[in-house]
Order: structure tokens, then sequence, then C-alpha cells
């Protein structure tokens, strides 16, 4: 009966909000006269193709970006389709121009929205980086007050998507179930789907908002609902006076007993794992949220296919291959042959090195003392030493040193996570703030066009049909 009643509770309070707007206001905290580091980059390029010799002008933006289309003019002849980029990977590829964070790979910067990351994570909290990332500034007082109870509120998981995480196997893989639940979400939104309610639908400041609203607080409570039925336990509902990260930490640990208090502590260090992860820019978990809603899909499946990216082992999934890593070496004696296995390439070393990063990666700076406060409370955990070591036979060694390979943020992270007993999902909950933040974006952006890559076709070039009975097995 009490569970249904607080059930009741959350769902009416998700109705009286439905019709809210954030109003981000710019104020003087977030204004700066500080420019980008290179000024002005516009100019041109000259070209000269030495298999025709004809010259070519491609124009340079300001911020040192030539568009790719520009090249196509540049042909051999009339059955020369131009010049394409190729590219695989996308080393070196703007689908976009973004506002929203800024890295540095050689210098170990990353900022969002022009604040330095070690700021927000010593003085933020990750409900309002949340906020900063969608909405481009800092709230003031009230702002935030209005964002946390709307981001509350809307946190009612539909009783049917509880169903359906109840009808999982409870072996199931916890993240696996996570993204399947995510993905599930637009089942109960069609009047959020631009293929039912028009392709104008997110014209709407009110639409937007109320999906904004509704993914936040829901992706909270089905990733605690999703683990715990992986655990066999019940589905717990959160109580409107603990923060975001309490929340978590109560849905996982309190098994429904209302008086448990979450160690403040300890949500504090989820709200500092949470912003440091929440926004790294065009990654590849990101880009699958554009891609998919260039084509003008709902923001649920695009967020969906996000959260089913960053699960690779090459992406968010080595924040648990870290852990398992160090367990399997054991001990400190067993370092120096797991790092001749590395070089020889036996094994991977998981938590090193990043495609954008050549310096230390400023957030496991971060996270490497936030371990000293979550060992502080559990005791330290055996295989801190061993990350240690391995940490500080790498960095001094000639092989790791010639490739730049230092400690990214899943190093410390997957560490933490398991000392504090969170599952490695939840720290795609914080991932989510930065796919609204591109998602919200893009949608203002007049550049937008449907993501449709092009290929560099190296096949044969013709063949003929040739009947079944003819066909010679070459």
């Amino acid at each position: 009966m009490e569970k249904g009643i607080a059930r009741l509770a959350v769902l009416s309070a998700h109705l009286e909000v439905s019709d809210q707007v954030m109003q981000p206001g710019i104020e003087p905290w977030c204004t700066s006269g500080a420019s980008v580091p290179h000024g002005s980059l516009k100019g041109s390029l000259t070209i000269v193709d030495e298999r025709t010799g004809k010259k070519y002008q491609v124009p340079v933006a300001e911020d040192g970006t030539v568009k790719s289309i520009d090249l196509k003019k540049i042909a051999t002849g009339k059955d020369d389709k131009g010049l394409k980029l190729y590219d695989p990977g996308y080393l070196n590829t703007a689908p976009v121009r973004s506002s929203i964070s800024y890295t540095d790979g050689d210098l170990g910067i990353l900022r969002y929205r022009g604040y330095p990351i070690e700021e927000l994570a010593e003085s933020s909290t990750f409900v309002e980086v949340a906020y900063l990332l969608i909405y481009g500034n800092l709230p003031s007082q009230s702002q935030l007050a209005d964002w946390e109870l709307a981001i509350f509120q809307h946190s009612a998981v539909p009783q049917g998507l509880l169903d359906m995480i109840q009808s999982m196997p409870q072996d199931a893989y916890p993240t696996g179930a996570f993204v399947s639940a995510m993905s599930a979400l637009s089942l109960f939104h069609p009047d959020a789907n631009p293929a039912h309610m028009g392709q104008d639908v997110y014209k709407s400041a009110q639409v937007r908002d109320k999906q904004i609203f509704c993914i936040l607080g829901q992706a909270s409570t089905i990733a605690a609902a999703a683990f715990l039925r992986t655990e066999g336990k019940p589905h717990v509902l959160p109580l409107s006076n603990l923060s975001y990260t309490e929340n978590l930490l109560y849905m996982l640990n309190s098994m429904g007993n209302r008086f448990y208090k979450p160690n403040p502590r300890l949500a504090r260090v989820l709200d500092t794992i949470f912003i440091l992860h929440c926004e790294h820019e065009m990654n590849c978990s990101t880009a699958a949220a554009l891609h998919l809603s260039s084509s003008g899909v709902d923001v649920y499946t695009a967020i969906g296919a996000a959260t089913g990216a960053i699960n690779g082992p090459l992406h968010g999934g080595a924040v648990e291959a870290v852990p398992k890593m160090l367990s399997e070496i054991g001990t400190v004696e067993n370092i120096p042959e797991f790092i001749e296995r590395v070089k020889n390439k036996k094994r991977k070393l998981s938590g090193f090195g990043h495609r954008i990063y050549r310096n230390y990666d400023p957030r496991a700076k971060v996270l490497k003392k936030l371990a000293d406060e979550v060992f502080s409370i559990f005791g330290k955990d055996p295989l801190f030493e061993v990350a240690a070591v391995l940490e500080k036979t790498a960095l001094t060694d000639e092989y790791f040193i010639k490739r730049k390979l230092y400690p990214n943020v899943d190093f410390y992270s997957g560490l933490v996570c398991r000392v504090m007993g969170i599952p490695s999902h939840f720290i795609i909950v914080s991932r989510i703030a930065g796919y609204l933040s591109h998602w919200r974006e893009s949608l203002d952006d007049p550049d937008t066009k449907i993501m449709r890559p092009q290929q560099a076709y190296n096949g044969v070039w013709l063949r003929h049909y040739e009947p079944v009975r003819e066909r010679i097995i070459k």
C-alpha cells in the first residue's frame, strides 16, 4: 500500500510539471572576455592538383576548418566524382560545430562551456553541470531549484517498462538490461516521436524540455531497477528529499527502507565521478546519438543508441575492464611479467591511452585523489596498490613514454566504483547529460543534415548475372 501511494505521488508530480520550460539567463558569472587561444584562422588554401595542373581555392573558416564538400570540385575529368576524405575512425573529421566542451589532448585540458573540469569537479554537482551543458550557463539559485524539482518529478518510470525489466532474465548483464530499457522508453512517449507527431515537434521548447526532464529523471530510476533485477531484488522508488546521486545510492542499497540514509560523502564522490564522465565532445556514443537523431528519430531512440555504443570495451566498457585486469594481475610481483606481455601485444593495458589525450587525462588526476576519500571510508582496496605500481611502472617505461600512454579516466573510475559497490552502467547515466546537450544543440544548428558518410569503393567494377547452373566455383 505504501509503495503504491509513493508511486502515485511521483506520477502526479510528473504530470504537474509537464508544461514547464527552463529559461536559462545569461548571468554575469556566465560570461567571459576570453577568446580562443589561436584567434581567427580564417583564410584560404591554394591547392595545386599535380594530376591536372589545375589550381583550386578552398575557404578556411575562422575555426580552422574546411568543408569537405569543397574538395569535391577537385577532379581529373567527367568520370571522376571528385576528392573524398578517407578518414577511418573519423580521426580528423568534424561533423559538427559545438560550443559544449573543449579538449586539448596535448596539454591535458578539458572544459565544459569554458569551465575547467577541475573547478567543476571541486565545487559543482552533477545536476548543476547537466544544466550548464544542456542550457549553456550555470543556473541561478532559483533556476537550479526548478531544474532539480523538474528532474525528480519526471523520475517516475512507466509501469509497463518496469514490467519489461522484471521480465528480463535474472542473470542478464546489468548494462544490457539498462540499454534495452532505455531504448524501450520511446514506446511510452509517442507524443515525442517526430514520425508520429510531425518533424516540427521539437521546435517547441516545452516538448524539448519535457523529454530532457524525463530522460534525466528516468535514467537513474531505470539504472537502479535494471541492477536490482539482476540481483533478484525488488524495484525501489526515489525519494523527494534526496539529491540525484543520493537517490541512486538509496535505490541501490536501501531495499525500500525509507529511513535509509545514503552516506553524504559517497554521494559527493558519485557526484564528482558523474561530473567527470558526463561530457567529452564528439566521442563514439555522442556521435551515435547525433547520427540517429539526424534522421529525425525521437530523442529516446537516439539516447538508447548512445547508451548501447558506450557499452563497448573500447569506450565506457573500460570502467569494468580495469578491475578485471588488475584482478588477473593479482599482486605487485606479477606486474613486470604483465608489462612484458603488453609490449609483446599478448595483453591489453586497459585504462591507459586515449584517442584525444597525449598527456595525463585531467579527469584521471581528479579521480586518483578521489580514491583516497573512498578508501578512507571503506578501507584500501588491495587492487589499488597493484594499480598504483602498475601506473608508476608504465609511466617510467620507455615503451609507454614513447607512445604517450597515460592513465585515462577509466583507470581509477573502475576501482572507485568497485569499492563503492556501484554498477558500471551507473556511469552511463551521467553521460546522458552530454548526449542531451548535443541533441538540443543540433536541433538549432542550421547545418544539421542527415548523416550519410561516403565510402571509397574498392570492389569489382562490373559483372553480369549468370544463371545458377552456369556458375563455376572459383
